[in-house]
């Protein structure tokens, strides 16, 4: 395994299990903040924008299923890998948000990838539940701009 990714040895069963005990968060994080940084060598990687932000793409493990691209800082990234719970940066609110936090549409995070340009992420999730805001599967099920052939 390259230095970019994490795993996690979780079988596909029990899902919503898995996503209950994700929502309460590991037993050495909870009830304390996550604290500390980015390590520097992951930081030292990334190519963000001049926001501060580096793309990240979310995806089912399993079926490979392109569920959504959200933003992440190195606060979002630090606390992801830490956790495993798909933490992102919203350019709008511009704060941190847990994907599900609210919604419970969580996403246990397996994988995190750096792309070769080190401008991209890839979170390998489980994804429960719709991902998109709108309770969509996925944030690509509305609009088909090209269908395939045949």
């Amino acid at each position: 395994m390259g230095a970019g990714a994490v795993r996690a040895a979780v079988g596909p069963a029990h899902l919503r299990r898995r996503a209950a005990e994700h929502a309460a968060g590991p037993a050495a994080l909870r009830g304390r903040a996550v604290t500390g940084a980015l390590d520097p060598t992951i930081a030292a990687r990334l190519k963000r924008t001049p926001d501060g932000l580096v793309c990240a793409v979310a995806q089912q493990r399993g079926t490979k299923e392109v569920l959504m691209v959200a933003w992440m800082d190195d606060e979002a990234l630090h606390r992801t890998l830490t956790t495993r719970r798909a933490t992102y940066y919203s350019r709008s609110r511009r704060q941190l948000w847990v994907k599900g936090e609210t919604s419970g549409h969580t996403q246990y995070v397996h994988e995190v990838r750096l792309d070769c340009d080190g401008d991209t992420l890839l979170l390998v999730v489980d994804q429960v539940d719709g991902a998109c805001h709108t309770g969509d599967r996925t944030c690509f099920d509305a609009s088909v701009l090209l269908a395939g052939e045949g």
